[in-house]
């Protein structure tokens, strides 16, 4: 909890940092931002509370119904006057009172479900397993939003492992999952775009290389030690999504990349410490819920880094605990909760 709560506050901190200027500009306040993100932190707070008292075996029983509501949530970003579409995209619900990302959501609704099926030992379920995963990334990709898409395959597949599954599985899962994708990024223009602006980072530096270039010069612009706080000259307008997916960017701008190491080695403790539970919890549900929570953070993580760093494509992934946004600060929250309650068993 308090490794959490150090990256909150540090996460607060860069929110603002890089979002004054951008919220100076649209709101006429450069509190904007940082005071939306103070709410989400109080909500997410009480969120990780009721996680860490409620016993984690009740989301066992409920695991269906979770995973349930999940799909229909996902559909509904589909239906007009409910779905919002922002950015050529439909990723969020108008709830009236806030705005709900259902996938992120779907994230921990798959990780409980499973680790409620693949507590009870069966076999033939690969290709059920097949189906269900490929349903759920489906729904997401034609949102569009192939990042969340790769989260949620990969930490499904990590579960999976985690269940014991035989080897052959995974290597019948993994070609199946590499001509997937590769279909995915040729049917749709601009993931092409972005794969091509990844190979070749060097040509069209204003166009589809643009994004990852200007990540790249911000986290070069920090040297060993960092620019200092306050002082990124990306986040004014150069690098875009400064805040939310990219932040990263900015921390090594203004942190470098002793500051960088420190953060990450930080994320390395904490999923430690989560696959430790995993570890050392004897109930096979709260070993594969730990173990699935940790995978999922942990991809995520990766993904987000690894895209910032150019060694992977560009996809828009959340940095956990840092980046802005509601539901994704929101739910991950609530996930460490439900691991806190399972390390009391322990």
């Amino acid at each position: 909890m308090l490794v959490v709560l150090g990256l909150l506050g540090f996460g607060l901190l860069m929110v603002y940092d890089s979002s004054s200027s951008v919220a100076d500009r649209q709101f006429a306040d450069k509190w904007y931002f940082f005071k939306d993100q103070l709410r989400w932190i109080f909500l997410g707070i009480w969120a990780m509370i009721v996680g860490s008292v409620i016993p984690y075996k009740v989301w066992s029983r409920f695991a269906l119904v979770i995973l349930v509501v999940a799909f229909i949530l996902l559909m509904g970003v589909f239906i007009p006057g409910i779905g919002i579409k922002a950015y050529g995209a439909s990723r969020w619900l108008n709830l009236h009172l806030f705005t709900l990302q259902p996938s992120e959501f779907a994230k921990l609704g798959l990780v409980i479900y499973l680790a409620a099926w693949f507590g009870n030992r069966e076999k033939g379920r690969l290709m059920a397993f097949v189906l269900l995963m490929g349903v759920l990334a489906a729904l997401i990709i034609l949102q569009p939003d192939m990042g969340t898409a790769m989260v949620l395959a990969i930490t499904g597949v990590g579960m999976y492992f985690l269940m014991g599954a035989p080897l052959w599985h995974f290597l019948a899962i993994l070609p199946a999952g590499v001509v997937a994708a590769i279909a995915m990024i040729l049917v749709a223009p601009y993931r092409f775009k972005r794969l091509s602006a990844f190979l070749e980072l060097g040509t069209d530096p204003a166009g589809g290389s643009y994004h990852v270039r200007q990540a790249l010069i911000a986290l070069g612009s920090g040297g060993l030690f960092g620019l200092g706080l306050g002082n990124s000259r990306q986040k004014y307008s150069y690098l875009p999504e400064s805040f939310t997916d990219s932040i990263f960017g900015i921390i090594g701008e203004e942190v470098g990349f002793v500051g960088c190491l420190i953060l990450i080695l930080t994320f390395i403790y904490l999923l430690f410490l989560g696959f430790k539970i995993s570890w050392m919890t004897k109930d096979r549900f709260g070993s594969l819920l730990a173990g699935g929570i940790s995978i999922w953070l942990a991809v995520q993580t990766l993904i987000n880094l690894g895209a910032m760093m150019a060694t992977i494509p560009l996809t828009g992934v959340p940095l956990p605990f840092i980046s802005y946004g509601g539901s994704a600060l929101v739910t991950e929250l609530f996930a460490v909760g439900i691991l806190l309650n399972i390390s009391k068993s322990i």
